[in-house]
């Protein structure tokens, strides 16, 4: 597993060693390492917000020499649509981040809207239990706190196995440091976990 950037609010990265490949998301990578096969010279990158699709789509788009678009839903249509035409004329990828492909997203331009159609789409899944490892403690070093592997240890298997989901264990655990003045460790975890609802007492075993 290599190390890319952090899905949330904390300052991300913007080079491909900060972005976190792991199986879950192996696959979306692997789509954009062979962007030269592409039949169509561009995709939609959509995925839950926070997930690093963004960044990903930053990476992408300076080691090809390629264009990104972020988010498309605001883009100007006509912008995007020379893109596209762009795209297929240079052979350099376009990558645009969207919440979600057509028909959600709402397309006015008809020659956009067929083009979009004709456009493959990848999404980012939320986390398996190695990038949620992985993020809790890039997070963890990105707000100077120390998390052991004891304390990932217990705090993965027990939190939702979502972006949203460390976003809000991470903020929990923060909080609770502060106000404590005392470092991680798993009883503190554990409190955070109560307070948050993620758990409760009878639960809260290591």
């Amino acid at each position: 597993m290599s190390q890319i950037a952090l899905p949330l609010d904390w300052p991300e990265g913007s080079e491909e060693r900060d972005f976190i490949v792991t199986p879950a998301n192996e696959p979306i990578v692997r789509h954009f390492q062979h962007w030269s096969l592409w039949p169509v010279m561009a995709t939609m990158l959509t995925g839950p917000r926070k997930s690093g699709r963004s960044l990903l789509g930053r990476i992408v788009a300076a080691q090809t020499g390629g264009e990104l678009i972020d988010p498309g839903e605001d883009a100007d249509e006509e912008a995007i649509f020379h893109a596209w035409n762009r795209a297929q004329g240079q052979r350099r990828p376009l990558i645009i981040v969207v919440d979600a492909p057509p028909p959600a997203w709402d397309i006015a331009l008809p020659d956009l809207r067929s083009r979009m159609m004709a456009t493959p789409v990848v999404a980012m899944p939320e986390p398996d239990e190695a990038l949620a490892s992985m993020l809790i403690e890039k997070l963890c070093h990105l707000r100077g706190l120390a998390a052991s592997p004891e304390l990932i240890r217990y705090v993965v298997p027990r939190i939702e196995r979502s972006f949203l989901g460390i976003h809000r264990t991470m903020d929990a655990l923060d909080e609770l440091a502060l106000q404590r003045r005392q470092a991680l460790t798993v009883p503190l975890a554990r409190r955070a976990l109560i307070t948050l609802g993620v758990i409760d007492e009878s639960q809260a075993g290591g």
